[in-house]
């Protein structure tokens, strides 16, 4: 958190962004992970219009349109492009295609000629329409709307690109990783630099900060998760801090949280995103020597079940972190069953600071 805003400056009315420069804001700022998504009618009429999610992804116009969806409903103080992880494997040639009911599908990285076979020259085209996407938003957004850009982490991306598809363990590749690490590291060291050009041309085009998704953080060990998960976040962050002076980058490494505090320390990260399995009081406590912004950590099914229980939760969520550096936000995403309502009245919760 060691950034600072010029306060004469139209980023400085952007709430989001007041707690990296040290500003404990109460009501907290809140955006919610996936809070464009299947939950609203709004985005499955589009989503119909478009034909094939990466079709979506990849039509600025209506990428554009699922961003801004829930900003107009709920009025979140960020907006987070509406893009996929996955579109950087896709952009690097390997085949990427999502089924209904299935997910997302891969051809499955599984020798060094696969890894060959990817082209980090091939990117732009795909990676500029993400890019034209950002600039329609930074245009069409509220001025006080911060706009997050976001990348998945190098491992993260790698466990989907080697397994063909989503998995329980990541056992595919876990087992590369452990079987040929020099070609893992391969593959690695392509996703960080091409993450890190990913990235860079979203700040480039509007974005005002990033987020950097780790979802499968918490399945490494501590030897792999130093090798797989730290040290390419780090080398990702400090490319962003070079590049990008006073753009924060928040990490949201899924499922460590036993590592979480060496992930901060390590990494360089400005914020860290905390998961449902993160105590509130380690939120309260655990980070603040780092001066690094919270965000997390309500948990998603709590906002698909509301009423009280909802409401007792969001009460002692902001208690616990009245006064810190913090961003309210999910611990997950936000799940397609979630009643569109029950969002709003965490909105209300939180910004009235009381759930009466």
């Amino acid at each position: 958190m060691s950034r600072s805003l010029d306060k004469s400056s139209p980023i400085a009315r952007r709430r989001f962004l007041q707690p990296f420069a040290g500003t404990a804001l109460a009501p907290p700022p809140i955006w919610l992970m996936r809070q464009a998504g299947r939950y609203l009618p709004e985005y499955r009429e589009t989503r119909a219009k478009a034909g094939g999610f990466l079709d979506l992804c990849y039509t600025p116009a209506l990428a554009a349109e699922v961003t801004l969806q829930p900003i107009r409903r709920y009025g979140f103080d960020a907006a987070i492009l509406f893009a996929d992880i996955l579109l950087v494997p896709d952009a690097l040639g390997q085949s990427v295609r999502f089924v209904e009911g299935e997910g997302p599908l891969l051809d499955p990285i599984r020798t060094a000629a696969d890894i060959a076979r990817l082209s980090p020259d091939a990117t732009r085209p795909k990676f500029g329409l993400v890019f034209e996407t950002v600039q329609r938003l930074r245009q069409d957004l509220p001025d006080e709307t911060a706009l997050i850009g976001f990348c998945g982490a190098p491992w993260t991306v790698a466990t989907y690109m080697i397994e063909g598809r989503g998995s329980k363990d990541q056992a595919a590749a876990r087992l590369f990783a452990y079987r040929d690490p020099d070609g893992f590291q391969r593959l690695t060291d392509m996703l960080v630099e091409v993450s890190i050009e990913y990235l860079s041309g979203q700040v480039q085009a509007g974005a005002d900060a990033l987020q950097i998704f780790d979802t499968w953080a918490g399945s490494l060990p501590d030897d792999q998760f130093e090798q797989w998960v730290i040290d390419p976040t780090r080398r990702i962050v400090e490319a962003m801090h070079e590049r990008h002076p006073g753009v924060p980058v928040v990490g949201f490494p899924r499922g460590a949280q036993g590592s979480a505090l060496w992930y901060v320390t390590e990494t360089g990260v400005d914020g860290i995103g905390c998961d449902t399995a993160t105590p509130p009081y380690m939120m309260a406590e655990a980070f603040e020597d780092e001066k690094v912004v919270v965000q997390g950590n309500l948990d998603p099914l709590l906002l698909v079940a509301g009423g009280d229980a909802l409401k007792a939760r969001v009460e002692e969520i902001l208690e616990l972190m009245d006064g810190k550096a913090f961003i309210f936000n999910l611990g997950h995403g936000i799940v397609p069953e979630t009643p569109p309502e029950h969002v709003a009245d965490l909105v209300r919760y939180v910004r009235e600071g009381s759930a009466a």
